[in-house]
């Protein structure tokens, strides 16, 4: 497949899912906002999506990939191992490195205290949204729409509580519907530029597919489990939660087997 249009996939793909921050924050403008039960159930269908998209998606391709050009079993298991970790341990270190808040503990990070509480909760779903996009530019870059449409289906599943939870957060520290919404928006924007990198980093070099996919399931493993199931968990609708994530979980893994 040629560059430019595994580019264009992978822009428009992941520009359809950060857009669904947008609408997920849409009932602070326009209706009644859904109950805390009823967010973290949607937060955990969410997670249970991600989780089936990570390894069906994502790392079972990679051992596919892998396994293609090199002889014998382990080689290709400790290439998408090590690539998982590496996924892992760079979002770990953004998340260390880069001052934002967390809607569980607070404030983290160097001088966080010197940044406006806007801009901590932007930089926050930045974190999240970037391996998001990667992931969706991984997937198109490797299989086409076959691979990057069900990658931003699931992810764009999963921004949607997300957009909610970002823009009831801000109207609770007293910010406007409008700009709450607009803020929560705006954040599903760096989506597309995490595409653009992970298919342009794969369009250029095929031998770096494995670990690409690979690591861009590690980075969505550390969202899932650091920030989205803790998220869910906090506020006593665990059992509500762990049925929105078991859901969302079969339900991916059936449309991927179905739609192959």
């Amino acid at each position: 497949m040629d560059t430019l249009p595994v580019l264009a996939l992978a822009g428009l793909g992941s520009l359809a899912a950060g857009a669904m921050t947008a609408v997920g924050a849409l009932p602070v403008l326009v209706g009644r906002i859904p109950s805390r039960g009823m967010r973290d159930l949607s937060l955990g269908f969410a997670a249970g999506v991600m989780l089936a998209a990570s390894f069906f998606s994502l790392i079972v391709p990679a051992l596919e990939a892998a396994g293609a050009d090199l002889a014998g079993d382990a080689a290709p298991a400790a290439i998408v191992s090590v690539a998982i970790l590496l996924g892992m341990g760079a979002i770990a270190l953004l998340n260390e490195r880069l001052p934002h808040e967390h809607f569980r503990s607070g404030r983290e990070g160097p001088e966080a205290t010197a940044l406006r509480r806007v801009w901590l909760f932007v930089i926050a779903i930045t974190i999240h949204n970037l391996p998001e996009g990667l992931a969706v530019g991984v997937g198109f870059a490797a299989e086409g729409v076959a691979g990057g449409a069900p990658l931003a289906l699931g992810i764009g599943l999963q921004n949607a509580p997300e957009g909610l939870a970002v823009a009831v957060a801000l109207l609770g520290e007293g910010y406007p519907k409008r700009r709450a919404w607009a803020v929560a928006a705006l954040t599903g924007l760096v989506e597309p530029l995490g595409g653009l990198i992970g298919a342009g980093v794969i369009a250029v070099s095929e031998p770096l597919l494995p670990w690409g996919l690979a690591f861009a399931a590690g980075a969505m493993l550390y969202v899932i489990s650091h920030e989205i199931i803790p998220e869910t968990h906090r506020r006593g609708h665990q059992q509500k939660a762990t049925a929105g994530l078991a859901v969302g979980l079969v339900l991916m893994l059936f449309l991927d087997v179905w739609l192959g």
